[in-house]
């Protein structure tokens, strides 16, 4: 069987004020011409669709689009919510999906288990678990007629009852698969996930997944990765970097050959489509002589503060979503500034300041020491 495992598409992504809408387009095309010429089995969209639980018509059309176009390609397609997505809204898209041919779980309900049967007579079991708050997690548990559940238990207590209740069904004679929306314990953060749903307490062991999961196909943190665990537990990544703390990552998606008695071939295929996010530093001579093509940029100026600098960075990095002073200048800048103002008095601090501001007018100073002398 043959899997093609992708998330955190962030369809409808606004970078610093820049929509990203024509790199999303250029991505997902890329993503479906993989599908086309790999005709997996099955596309696993591992939560994370929309970047925004209310996404607008074109973003909306996109991700149709592509789930559609996917669907055309491969056997089957399942996909999850995810934590920026909106769940509610993902179920009520799930009539048009299955006649589509795409099972679509947004919300935790009693059929998070899709089976299918690929072209080469290959039974498959796939557990679709969307993307489940804290605030949630007891209810959700308790929807199986598990034991009450208590308060005090920890996150990763109520994902690891959920998992043992969805998976206990499976069989050895077909490959068995589970998605999710989660952060695990030692996964590696790709820099613009949202903090307050990966730090400790929406973490979650590896051992949650049993031995008899040929393959766990997980969406939230963006680089994509495998975690060690008892069984192939991957992380596809992003498609594409989402910030700035992402530059060093590699866009991709996954490809994965399994069959019942067979462990999973994992192969990561980088997504290029995208423009690049760069960190650049240096003095104006030194930035303006880069060549950074296309991409979007955040610039540190290797210079001290002063009016107009950030306009004349700007004017040669037209892509420049930032541009600040580098912190070691500012730092500099501040024990300068310091040292200097020691020992001077209030006239010559406001007359150096005007200096530097390029305001440096006679009338101005001459009022200042006026109002400085009265209220004095």
């Amino acid at each position: 069987m043959r899997i093609l495992h992708t998330s955190d598409w962030h369809v409808g992504k606004v970078l610093k004020g820049n929509a990203r809408t024509d790199e999303h387009i250029r991505v997902l095309n890329e993503l479906v011409e993989l599908c086309a010429a790999e005709h997996p089995d099955l596309v696993i969209v591992a939560g994370d669709l929309y970047d925004t639980t209310a996404p607008g018509a074109e973003s909306q059309k996109l991700v149709v689009r592509t789930l559609s176009a996917l669907r055309r390609n491969a056997g089957a397609v399942v996909a999850i919510a995810g934590n920026h997505d909106n769940g509610a809204a993902l179920e009520a898209h799930r009539s048009w999906a299955e006649a589509a041919g795409i099972s679509m779980r947004g919300i935790i309900s009693r059929d998070l288990a899709i089976t299918g049967i690929t072209d080469g007579g290959e039974p498959w079991r796939c557990v679709a678990l969307p993307w489940l708050s804290q605030r949630y997690a007891i209810r959700a548990t308790e929807m199986f007629d598990l034991t009450s559940a208590e308060a005090d238990q920890l996150y990763a207590d109520h994902v690891a009852r959920l998992v043992r209740e969805l998976t206990k069904d499976q069989t050895g004679d077909s490959v068995n698969l589970l998605t999710a929306h989660l952060t695990m314990v030692g996964g590696r953060m790709g820099g613009g996930e949202r903090e307050a749903h990966t730090v400790a307490q929406y973490a979650v062991p590896t051992a949650v997944f049993p031995t008899s999961t040929h393959y766990v196909a997980l969406g939230h943190l963006h680089r994509t990765q495998q975690v060690a665990g008892p069984t192939r537990v991957h992380y596809s990544g992003s498609p594409l970097a989402v910030d700035f703390g992402e530059a060093d990552n590699q866009p991709s998606a996954i490809l994965v050959e399994v069959s019942p008695d067979t462990p999973a071939k994992v192969r990561s295929v980088p997504i290029r489509s995208a423009r690049e996010l760069r960190t650049v530093r240096g003095t104006l001579e030194e930035l303006r002589a880069l060549d950074t093509g296309d991409a979007w940029l955040r610039a540190y100026v290797s210079e001290k503060p002063r009016a107009g600098l950030r306009e004349e960075a700007q004017s040669f990095l037209p892509n420049a979503l930032e541009i600040r002073v580098d912190p070691a200048m500012l730092a500099d800048a501040r024990r300068a500034e310091r040292a200097v103002r020691s020992g001077r008095s209030a006239k010559e601090l406001f007359s150096s300041y005007l200096t530097e501001a390029g305001h440096d007018d006679p009338a101005v100073a001459e009022l200042f020491d006026k109002i400085y002398t009265e209220m004095h």
